[in-house]
């Protein structure tokens, strides 16, 4: 409508200034080569567009002919990168539907008409990695990192074929390459990994602080990993530097509260600086808002030399502020065990197997010393046995399919950080293979577990 508008709008002024010139008196006289040419001013007007408009179109002829070549080759060129653009995206698809030989296909019209362009690259690399050329892979990853556009992206394919490999050093080459260049998250990560699987801490730390600030990770993720780094270290120093350790215990405990080893620790290195009565203020507050077997533990260690009456008292009140918590129970009864004061070792365990319950496996195996301790070898120890072959497995730390008592920094598998969480294994029950069992100290095997393996060797004898 606007376009209407203005078209009236110049036909109207054109029309005007016509008639103008129309009425305007006058003549307009041209003496050139022996010619005299006389005409009227709206005649000569015409005469001079019409010139002026012969040479603009005489210029348009000779012009479309000079450059007819290169519309043909531009045109060719168009063609070619429409049919490869056409093959890159056939290919892609087909790549991604696992349909192998699409894709071939496609890679090969697609390296006919677009060999230079980046997706060109990818879909290569895709091709191999189907094919399960790894050769052919990294040659294509390493081509793109020579194109400024798709350098991320090849340091990033070479960093996955690196891990496939199992090629840690050359994994963690391309991705401090590419962190270089930019702070990408799966960078990011990949360092933080590298260096919690090398126990390198100050890195690690590094590492943290330059994701924060690229924004990879968020200020409370990155607390909690300062706090797992943290306790890292502390437990590295704890022999030889047991000041500087607790005070990087205490700021990991400022950071995640939460982290049930550290706790632990802090009240171990205060018990070796001769503060224990601090100590264990700490772990039975800690223990009351975070019942956590390790924080028992460390209570029993930090525990001054008592007998075994004392120490069941000091227990039964440390335990008191988690009665709700199966693991008061459980430690009460340990130790009321070593006291050989059965009743209430029986008392602390009732909760676990009332009517109702499903007791786990060191619940059981607990009853059953408790069996064996009073009244020997019987029938209820084997049925207490028998139960705890079936029972449901006992919380412990797990990282990527990692079992293990007792808690580590970083995955054993990955490396990567704060991976072990305390829950359930998954089913099916089973006992421990002897290689699990060989990543946890014996410190970590609790008397029942101990006991199961006497019985079970027993019967085998039997």
């Amino acid at each position: 409508m606007i376009l209407l508008l203005i078209f009236l709008a110049a036909l109207a002024a054109f029309s005007i200034g016509l008639h103008w010139l129309i009425e305007q008196p006058g003549s307009v006289a041209l003496d050139w080569g022996g010619y005299h040419i006389e005409t009227t001013l709206v005649v000569g007007a015409a005469a001079l567009i019409a010139t002026v408009a012969a040479i603009i179109i005489a210029w348009a002829i000779i012009a479309y002919f000079f450059q007819a070549p290169a519309r043909l080759k531009q045109s060719s060129r168009a063609k070619r990168r429409e049919k490869g653009f056409q093959a890159i995206s056939r290919g892609i698809v087909a790549a991604g539907a696992g349909h192998l030989g699409e894709a071939k296909r496609a890679a090969k019209d697609a390296v006919k008409y677009l060999d230079k362009e980046p997706l060109t690259y990818l879909l290569r690399a895709q091709v191999a990695q189907l094919e399960g050329d790894r050769v052919g892979a990294e040659t294509a990853f390493h081509e793109m990192t020579q194109l400024s556009e798709t350098r991320l992206l090849g340091l990033r394919g070479l960093h996955m074929e690196a891990k496939r490999r199992k090629d840690d050093e050359a994994a963690h080459h391309f991705a401090d390459q590419a962190h270089r260049l930019a702070p990408l998250p799966w960078a990011g990560h990949a360092l933080l990994e590298h260096h919690g699987a090398q126990a390198n801490w100050d890195e690690a730390r590094v590492a943290i602080e330059a994701n924060l600030k690229a924004k990879a990770i968020d200020l409370p993720t990155a607390q909690r990993l300062r706090a797992v780094v943290e306790t890292a270290m502390a437990l590295e120093k704890q022999e030889e530097h047991p000041s500087e350790a607790l005070h990087l215990a205490r700021q990991a405990m400022k950071r995640a509260p939460d982290l049930a080893p550290t706790v632990a620790l802090i009240g171990r290195l205060l018990a070796r600086h001769g503060d224990s009565a601090k100590a264990l203020k700490l772990l039975e507050r800690a223990f009351a808002e975070q019942p956590h077997p390790d924080i028992a533990e460390a209570f029993l260690e930090v525990a001054p030399s008592e007998s075994n009456a004392e120490r069941l008292a000091r227990v039964k009140k440390f335990a008191a502020g988690a009665s709700h918590s199966p693991e008061a129970g459980i430690l009460v009864a340990r130790v009321a065990l070593a006291a050989r004061d059965f009743a209430t070792a029986r008392k602390a365990l009732a909760p676990l197997v009332a009517e109702g319950k499903t007791p786990t496996a060191q619940v059981c195996l607990l009853m059953a010393e408790v069996e064996d301790a009073e009244n020997g070898p019987s029938g209820p120890v084997r049925e207490w046995l028998a139960r705890g072959s079936r029972a449901p497995r006992d919380p412990a730390w797990i990282a990527d399919g990692v079992i293990s008592r007792r808690w580590a920094p970083a995955s054993p598998v990955t490396g990567k950080l704060d991976a072990f969480v305390w829950a359930t294994p998954p089913e099916p029950v089973r006992a421990a293979t002897e290689d699990a069992k060989a990543d946890i100290p014996a410190a970590f095997l609790t008397r029942p577990e101990r006991l199961l393996e006497s019985k079970i060797e027993e019967g085998a004898t039997a």
